[in-house]
């Protein structure tokens, strides 16, 4: 017979390719001999298989792969008995258990084991008499069971009922082969044709015919051969059913398929015909005029439109340039010539459409509030050109989209971050091939009005080749006096952009080319500093993070104290993107507790956040106090906020004239150092210091935390401080700081990033500030509440600094140096 391809026990244990399903007994013998010498019903050995169901009569060789399945095999060919297979309810699992069974399966006798090459066995397996699991008695090292004999009831020789199923189900069986082209197993015609024996043609049916495993085990379980044939029956009229309708939807979709062809041929025949009269393209003409009728744009440009529509008449609907054209004339209509939305001109709800969607970034919300109040006192005006500048993740982008919504304009964005090529910019001339039109007149399309707010992200990022220079072409788009006439290359008419508010973001002002940074105007946004940056995580984004984890309804708080925490220990940075991951992170964290019905505290302590982020990421800042001699606090500026800086000076005995500097600074913070030492030796009758101590003593300036880059004249006066400290051995102010550039003569001039020294210095613990007169302005600028607990002392001169700074007291073990 040919061969029959089931799947027995799947990955490793399978029935072999080309194997044969034989009958164990012939017409005139009633059921498959039974030795019961061969048979213990309380120790049977079971073979599990993953998707095959074997029958009583039926031969079937498997290939084993498991080592259980191998050794029950290998000695039951050895000693002769009998063995049970079983199949198991998930085919996936490889080590069965007793609930991994199905309770019902056949005794089976092994005619053969063979090895074959790759290490695994083909066993010969007869089925005899089916069996019901009592209980598995083990699973190691191979699985043996207490069971007893389930006998399949007789066929009524002469049973009419019988006869009639059986005739059903050969027919059904011949329908089902023509319906699948005969790709039935030749075993089963010649099955059908020729065996009369009920009992065995049933369970070699229930054997090869494509089903489930789990219906073939029903069939198995089915102890009367008559309902067993039922339920064959009703199996193989299903999947005829099935076919049937597999067939009628292939004639369908064939017959679809000739209509669809024979449509295109017809309207081929159309075209052709519509071709000799002239009539191929009018339809698309009228559409392209019906809706140009309905466009505001200038004569110069509905004669351009007039002419290219002539054009497209001229030209045959099948040559290639008729696409070209048809598309060129609908991106001129599709374009919102004139059509605007209406301003919302209510500064108050802008006011609170900015504030809810921003904290902070005074100075853009300012802005975009004098252009709406502009706007309602003259009613028409040409949009500003704002470039928002500063550091990562400070919310440049996100404002732009607040700012539309601010002003109910629709809103459009591009990214130029490694734009390269100028036809991006302005489109591509309609000679090439695949021209299309540029970023700025396709951003209007999507937008659908003339007025949108259109967002340039990243205009500090536009390199330039061989293509051309983008940036260049960005000075028509960005300039107010020239953007009312854009010419886009695809376009090839003037376009007016003077009413597209244009919203530039940068991190790096000085990769922007002069004569485009000269068309802008530019805010600065600096970053947010640590007060800010814990209101904004708490108005913002711990409420965004509590619902895209589903913690809404979870009693779970973080008071502001562990928002500080958060800031502080685990983050440094401008903005808040990181913030806003570390808050994810606790989030996480959350979900996972009550997931798995742990407590969650009602209020996340800042001792607790180790448990939810982990040993902190860095220390704050601390003041070091003033026991020893040289030691003074400076504040500095960096992208992330302000910090403290400590200098310290020391001397050694050597060749004067010497100045030692560490602590990785730069070649502004080096002429700092310089100039302090010098004006301390000009100055030597002033702090009282012998004129023998510069020639017998060295100096060496450090500033601790030597990896990281320092740099700036803002260290000046903290300098000058340190040195006449450390020669003089006077003790420094308890709890003070200090920020300020000076010159040779002495006099101390403005610095800037005074807001964020202020807030470092108040967060380490400062009490009094030392800073240059002209900075006054600057600190007034800031909120009382950010001031609260400092006191502020304005100088000129270096002398005031010196007489503030440094107490008449000497330091503890002060070293004798005259």
């Amino acid at each position: 017979m040919s061969s029959i391809r089931l799947d027995l026990e799947g990955l490793n244990d399978q029935r072999v390719d080309g194997s044969t399903i034989l009958p164990l007994f012939s017409e005139g013998i009633s059921e498959p001999t039974f030795d019961k010498k061969m048979f213990d019903e309380e120790e049977l050995p079971l073979i599990a298989t993953r998707d095959l169901v074997l029958f009583p009569g039926m031969t079937m060789p498997v290939v084993l792969g498991r080592d259980f399945s191998i050794r029950v095999a290998k000695d039951a060919d050895r000693d002769k008995h009998y063995i049970g297979t079983v199949t198991q309810i998930n085919g996936a699992v490889d080590e069965p258990k007793e609930e991994d069974l199905y309770k019902v399966g056949c005794v089976a006798e092994v005619i053969k084991c063979l090895e074959l090459p790759d290490g695994t066995y083909n066993a010969f397996l007869q089925g005899r008499k089916m069996f019901r699991i009592d209980h598995v008695n083990q699973l190691k090292p191979f699985i043996s069971a207490s069971v007893h004999l389930v006998e399949e009831g007789p066929i009524i020789k002469g049973d009419q009922q019988m006869r009639a199923l059986m005739s059903n189900i050969k027919e059904d069986l011949r329908a089902f082969s023509k319906l699948i082209d005969n790709n039935l197993p030749s075993e089963v015609s010649f099955a059908i044709r020729n065996f009369r024996n009920q009992q065995f043609l049933i369970n070699f049916l229930c054997s090869v015919f494509p089903m489930q495993v789990r219906h073939r085990q029903e069939l198995l379980e089915q102890t009367d051969l008559y309902q067993r044939a039922v339920r064959l029956s009703a199996i193989i009229s299903q999947e005829l059913q099935f076919a049937r309708l597999k067939s009628q939807l292939h004639e369908q979709t064939q017959a679809n398929i000739n209509e669809q062809q024979r449509q295109a041929y017809l309207h081929s025949q159309i075209h052709t015909i519509q071709e000799a009269l002239g009539e191929g393209q009018q339809n698309d003409v009228d559409a392209l005029l019906k809706r140009a009728n309905a466009k505001h744009w200038s004569e110069a440009v509905q004669e351009t439109f007039r002419k290219e529509v002539n054009r497209l008449q001229r030209m045959q609907e099948q040559s290639p340039d008729y696409s070209i054209q048809f598309n060129y004339l609908q991106t001129m209509v599709d374009l919102p010539w004139g059509t605007q939305t209406e301003d919302n001109r209510d500064l108050k709800r802008a006011q609170r459409v900015l504030d809810q969607d921003h904290y902070g970034l005074e100075k853009v919300k300012e802005r975009i509030l004098e252009h709406l109040a502009v706007l309602k006192m003259r009613g028409d005006m040409k949009s500003p050109i704002l470039c928002l500048f500063g550091p990562p993740g400070v919310g440049k982008t996100s404002l732009g989209r607040s700012v539309a919504k601010a002003l109910k304009r629709k809103y459009v964005r591009i990214s130029l971050g490694g734009l390269h090529d100028e036809a991006e910019i302005r489109g591509h001339r309609r000679t090439y091939i695949g021209a299309m039109p540029g970023r700025i007149i396709s951003g209007l399309l999507k937008a659908g009005s003339d007025n949108p707010v259109f967002v340039l992200d990243e205009i500090d990022k536009i390199s330039s080749d061989f293509k051309g220079d983008p940036s260049s072409a960005l000075l028509e788009v960005l300039d107010p006096e020239q953007n009312a006439t854009f010419h886009d290359n695809y376009l090839d008419v003037d376009y007016d952009l003077s009413k597209v508010l244009f919203i530039a973001t940068a991190n790096d002002l000085g990769t922007i080319a002069p004569p485009l940074r000269d068309r802008l105007e530019i805010i600065d946004l600096s970053g947010y500093i640590l007060e800010e940056k814990v209101e904004i995580g708490e108005r913002h984004l711990l409420p965004k993070q509590r619902t895209e984890h589903g913690l809404d309804k979870v009693k779970f708080a973080i008071p502001r104290n562990t928002m500080e925490a958060i800031v502080d220990r685990y983050t440094r940075e401008s903005g808040v993107r990181l913030l806003d991951k570390r808050l994810a992170k606790i989030m996480r964290k959350v979900a996972w507790k009550v997931a798995n019905d742990e407590t969650v505290p009602a209020r996340l302590k800042p001792e607790d956040l180790q448990e939810y982020l982990g040993m902190p990421d860095y220390d704050p800042d601390k003041y070091e106090g003033n026991d020893y001699a040289g030691v003074v606090t400076g504040l500095a500026w960096t992208s992330v906020g302000g910090t403290i800086l400590m200098v310290e000076s020391a001397l050694c005995k050597g060749k004067g004239e010497k100045l030692t500097l560490t602590g990785n600074l730069g070649d502004v913070m080096k002429e700092s150092a310089a100039l302090a030492l010098q004006w301390v030796k000009s100055n030597a009758d002033y702090l009282e210091i012998p004129e023998e101590v510069f020639n017998n003593y060295a100096v060496h300036i450090h500033c601790p935390e030597g990896a990281i880059p320092k740099d700036g004249p803002s260290a000046g006066i903290t300098m000058v401080t340190s040195l006449a400290s450390t020669f003089t051995q006077r003790k420094v102010r308890a709890k003070i700081a200090m920020t300020g550039e000076i010159t040779l003569r002495g006099r101390v001039i403005p610095i800037g990033g005074v807001k964020e020294k202020i807030l470092a210095a108040k967060r380490a613990g400062i009490t009094d500030l030392v800073l240059c007169i002209d900075n006054k302005r600057d600190v007034e600028d800031i909120k009382p509440e950010y001031r609260k607990g400092l006191n502020f002392h304005y100088v000129r001169d270096v002398r005031e600094v010196i007489d503030y700074a440094l107490l008449p007291d000497k330091v503890k073990n002060a070293k004798k140096l005259f």
